[in-house]
């Protein structure tokens, strides 16, 4: 399996967060859209066509977004995960931004199925 850095920031994010002392409804709120980064780079990165990929990215940044918010509601500004937090925006900005291709050969791996 190839690497794929920011889904392992996403990951590493995630973790970071499960850490931080929440409770009530942000608690829940914060673990889903921590964990939406990484499940929508996961299936984002598993789609064929670029359009599909650049949705799926932009949701994870719209998450993580909601996360920083967030962690700034819960005064969290100096933790870890917030400084993780603006590593994984700008890689997650990069991606959105970046030159996505399509997977030429999607189509046919999957045609047997």
């Amino acid at each position: 399996m190839t690497s794929f850095k920011t889904l392992d920031l996403a990951i590493e994010f995630y973790d970071q967060i499960l850490e931080i002392k929440v409770t009530g409804n942000l608690k829940d709120q914060l673990h889903r859209a921590a964990s939406s980064i990484s499940l929508n780079l996961s299936e984002g990165n598993a789609k064929g066509s670029a359009n599909e990929k650049r949705h799926f990215f932009q949701t994870s940044y719209a998450s993580l977004r909601e996360c920083q918010t967030i962690l700034k509601l819960l005064k969290e500004t100096e933790s870890k995960a917030f400084k993780t937090s603006d590593q994984l925006g700008a890689y997650l900005y990069r991606l959105v931004n970046s030159d996505i291709k399509a997977s030429p050969n999607w189509r046919r791996s999957h045609s047997d199925i």
